[in-house]
């Protein structure tokens, strides 16, 4: 086989070295247009992981890249006049240019072409005259420009500038993170050792801090010397240093995230930063192309023909492509928005920025320094007014809202159970919410509560509109004071367009078979084509319902309720008011944010006005319609929860979506927390977080990280209402307390808990 890899940077050398060593009869050509000893960065990280691969691969080169590596345990963050250590991290550095020589020499002595300072104008010149040609030219490959309808490349250019710079300065005891604040804006560095006498120095800012220094207009050595003097405390007299000489005017760059639909054409395939990048601040972009590189050579060599392997080939690093560039998505995200976290202490800063990736977890940190996790976790906890000992995980903290006071901050989510009836609830939610008081959450919501007939979801759901309501809701908060240490909260809200519908394991939000109801909306848009279309309200349609909220609120008080909350997401009649795409009102309460919230703000007012002072009130929102810019934003919906708060919330329970059948909603584990984090960071509001969370490990990690200051639980607790007596257990927190007839069963928890593990530690 005759092959050409354009590009000789390590992805181009290494996939050489691992055809030649499968295919010693291959005749092999790395084509470079810079010199063997050019290198436009300064240190290259690896994991232990990937070095285990290289080993695998190729002994020999392994081991010279292992020889020449800088190792250290430990992440150092400096901010706000502190340095705050965690171990056990385990990195590896190696200078760019040491590896770029080693692998120069491992390919010559494997027999492969090496040709520098040659230009390659087009592939298509080498696709006629080789089997396979590899283009491995970098992020900005000429090849995947040459091709781009055929690859059908996505560049996302990042926000933030960054400059790639080196120093003699030592930072050999750490990876280390530095936050400076100047009175232009913050700069901050990565920084870390590659060899004995330098490291990599990576400035990085956000464009508003970027144009007030003037950073566009200034030579590299005059952007140089603005950094030196900025991070001079950290420098001890070391310069900063480029290798990027032959930029004219400034260095600086914006991150371009590269994915390419499709990897191969005829017998052309990309590799490396070509395909997919990965953002430097999670090291991973060297790791992806040496591993892509032994893929692409095992496919090539065990394979019957190139169109198979490359197919293989995609399938399989596409896989770990994007899981590396969510996490690395994750990660460059944190520092696009770090404004919103430079008011955070700096022991819940520190822990915010070693966990943004989502691969680091609380219980991983535990793993990895335990002793720095439980001075994490005592800050925590006496921060939130508990005591210094027993020192706990964050989800057992206290958490007080006015004067309600929560013994932890785990709370079941609204979930509605269609038991009631004609509205009123029964021994099913009796049973229901008290046994998950009993099991441990420290806040209990009921499911929406309606304050109508008309106003029900379904037949049925549950309402504050009648005595017997009343009584029923009072049996059931009663339990839940007298044998639980719970507080219990009543969603109330109206069903709007998404009424009249059948129960939820019949046919989902569509309507009645017969008998239903008017339905009542902001506009008179259905909730889909085979919805009723509702009735646009009038302003006697909004006093009357506003009534309704307050005739519920008085009740809820009479009933007992410690907490009360304005359902206004998803759709329904609150939320229909504020999304754009079921309000299309062309008087004072449709048009702009401000009008579309004018009728909800009223509401809430009155509904704040008729509860007790002393009591909280939260509002749940769709922080995100899922549509684009034509519903509400996470941008806009800073400026709801903003008005809310100001009209006397005490906490916005952060949703997203269910408000369209147009949405198009991106899942995964914790999917709507960054919803959360959002609010609570820019705007210093109260959030509770929802949506996937369903481990512990999970809530520690929202809670700690400052993302939210409660953590909602659904579903965990459909298929576990003992879910936080569980979970304690799973982490051996042994303080929570259960129920006293249930402590022989606690007892048996807490030892096969132990046992479990005392297995995984063997």
């Amino acid at each position: 086989m005759r092959v050409a890899c354009i590009g000789g940077g390590p992805s181009g050398l290494y996939f050489a070295i691992s055809l030649k060593l499968r295919q010693p009869e291959s005749e092999v050509v790395v084509i470079e247009r810079n010199r063997p000893d050019d290198t436009f960065g300064w240190g290259v990280v690896l994991s232990d992981e990937t070095l285990d691969n290289l080993h695998r691969n190729d002994p020999k080169s392994a081991a010279e890249i292992r020889a020449h590596f800088a190792y250290w345990d430990d992440i150092a963050v400096h901010y706000r006049g502190e340095k705050l250590v965690s171990t056990g991290h385990g990195f590896c550095g190696i200078g760019r240019k040491k590896l770029l020589l080693l692998l120069q020499e491992r390919a010559r002595e494997l027999g492969v072409e090496l040709r520098f300072e040659t230009e390659v104008e087009s592939a298509a010149d080498y696709a006629r005259d080789y089997d396979l040609v590899v283009a491995c030219d970098g992020v900005n490959s000429r090849i995947r420009q040459e091709y781009a309808a055929e690859f059908r490349p996505d560049i996302d250019l990042r926000a933030c500038k960054f400059v790639w710079l080196g120093t003699h300065q030592k930072f050999d005891d750490a990876f280390t993170f530095i936050f400076e604040e100047t009175d232009k804006g913050w700069l901050w560095a990565h920084a870390y050792q590659f060899d004995e006498d330098t490291a990599t120095f990576i400035v990085e800012t956000d464009q508003a801090t970027w144009d007030a220094y003037g950073f566009g207009e200034m030579s590299q050595h005059e952007s140089i010397a603005v950094c030196e003097k900025v991070f001079r405390n950290h420098l001890d007299g070391h310069s900063l240093m480029t290798n990027a000489g032959h930029i004219r005017g400034s260095a600086w760059l914006n991150f371009p995230r590269v994915l390419c639909e499709k990897w191969h054409h005829e017998n052309i395939v990309l590799m490396g930063d070509a395909s997919a990048s990965a953002h430097f601040s999670i090291g991973s972009g060297t790791k992806l192309a040496l591993e892509s590189a032994i893929a692409l050579a095992d496919y090539v060599t065990s394979q019957p023909d190139l169109e198979q392997a490359f197919r293989l080939y995609q399938d399989e690093r596409r896989l770990e492509v994007l899981r590396l560039q969510s996490a690395a998505r994750n990660s460059l995200e944190w520092f696009e928005d770090v404004q919103r976290y430079l008011n955070l202490d700096p022991v819940q800063f520190n822990y915010s920025l070693l966990t943004r990736s989502q691969r680091i977890s609380h219980e991983n940190l535990r793993l990895r320094d335990s002793e720095w996790l439980k001075g994490a976790e005592r800050w925590f906890q006496t921060h939130a007014g508990g005591p210094a000992e027993p020192v706990r995980a964050p989800m057992f903290a206290p958490f007080k809202l006015r004067n309600m006071a929560l013994k932890n901050r785990i709370v079941l989510s609204p979930m509605a159970q269609y038991k009631a009836q004609d509205g009123c609830p029964t021994d099913w939610h009796l049973v229901h919410l008290g046994e998950r008081a009993k099991g441990g959450a420290g806040l209990i919501f009921t499911e929406m509560t309606c304050v109508s007939a008309q106003g029900r979801i379904t037949p049925g759901c549950p309402g504050l509109y009648a005595p017997e309501h009343e009584a029923k809701w009072r049996q059931i908060v009663d339990f839940i004071h007298e044998e639980t240490a719970a507080k219990i909260c009543c969603q109330i809200g109206h069903s709007g367009r998404k009424g009249s519908t059948q129960l939820g394991w019949q046919k989902m939000d569509a309507p009645l078979e017969a008998d239903n109801w008017e339905l009542l909306s902001a506009s008179a848009i259905p909730w889909s084509p085979r919805n009723q279309t509702p009735r646009e309200m009038t302003r006697e349609d909004m006093d009357r319902i506003r009534d309704e909220f307050v005739a519920a609120t008085q009740m809820a008080e009479r009933a007992g309720f410690d907490m009360i909350e304005l359902h206004a997401a998803h759709g329904y009649l609150v939320s229909s008011f504020i999304s754009p795409l079921s309000n299309i009102r062309q008087d004072e309460y449709g048009g702009s944010l401000e009008n579309r919230l004018r009728y909800p703000l009223e509401l809430f007012r009155a509904m704040r006005e008729a509860w007790p002072g002393d009591k909280p009130m939260s509002v749940r929102i769709s922080a995100n319609d899922w549509v684009g810019e034509d519903g509400v934003t996470p941008e806009e919906a800073v400026a709801i929860a903003r008005a809310f708060h100001d009209a006397g919330a005490d906490i916005i329970d952060v949703s997203a979506g269910q408000t369209s059948t147009q949405a198009r909603p991106v899942y995964g584990r914790m999917f709507q927390t960054p919803f959360s984090d959002r609010i609570r960071n820019e705007t210093g509001i109260a959030t509770m977080a929802v949506g996937n969370i369903y481990e512990a490990d999970h809530a520690n990690s929202i809670l700690m990280a400052g993302r939210a200051d409660l953590v909602c639980l659904a579903r965990p607790h459909l298929a576990d209402p003992y879910w936080t007596l569980h979970e304690a257990a799973a982490i051996g927190d042994r303080h929570e307390e259960w129920p006293l007839p249930y402590q022989a069963g606690r007892d048996q928890a807490w030892r096969l808990a132990d046992r479990e593990a005392e297995t995984v530690q063997v």
